[in-house]
C-alpha cells in the first residue's frame, strides 16, 4: 500500500490583515500572508535572520478569526501546500505556492500586542486566575 502525506505546520507573524472574498452564496475564501524565520550562526559567527514568506488561503474562516487576524499577530497555521501555475501579463509562465490551511489558532489575545513577552502574559493570567478563585470561594465543588 502507498501511502503519502501532504502536511505543513507553521508558526509565525502575520504580514498583513486577512482579505476576504465571496464566490456564490456560501463559500468565503480569506488569504493572507505569513511570515517564519530561521535563525543560524554565519560564517563569521554571527546570527542570521533568514525570513520566509508564505501565502495561506482559507476557506469559511468564521468571523471570530477574521476580526481577529490581524497584521503583526502570532499564529499557527496547519495545512497542506497546494502548487499552481499561470501565465503573468508578460506572456511568462509563473508558479506558486500556497499553503491551504486546515487549522488556525492564534497565539496571542486580541488586546495583546506582538511585543509582549510571554512572562508579562503568563503573569496576568494567573493574576486573573487568582482573582476568580477568590471571588468563587463559598462555591460547594
Amino acid at each position: 500500500m502507498a501511502f503519502s502525506l501532504n502536511r505543513i505546520m507553521l508558526i509565525g507573524n502575520l504580514g498583513r490583515d486577512v482579505e476576504t472574498r465571496f464566490t456564490g452564496d456560501t463559500l468565503s475564501i480569506s488569504s493572507f500572508s505569513l511570515a517564519t524565520t530561521h535563525s543560524y550562526k554565519g560564517k563569521n559567527g554571527e546570527w542570521v535572520n533568514e525570513t520566509t514568506w508564505h501565502n495561506v488561503t482559507a476557506y469559511n474562516l468564521s468571523d471570530f478569526m477574521k476580526d481577529h487576524l490581524k497584521k503583526g499577530k502570532k499564529i499557527y497555521v496547519e495545512g497542506r501546500l497546494k502548487k499552481g501555475e499561470y501565465t503573468d501579463k508578460d506572456g511568462i509562465k509563473r508558479y506558486s505556492t500556497e499553503v491551504i490551511s486546515e487549522k488556525i489558532i492564534p497565539l496571542e489575545g486580541s488586546g495583546e500586542s506582538s511585543g509582549l513577552s510571554d512572562s508579562n502574559s503568563e503573569n496576568n493570567i494567573q493574576n486573573e486566575s487568582m482573582s476568580s478563585v477568590d471571588s468563587n470561594e463559598d462555591l460547594p465543588f
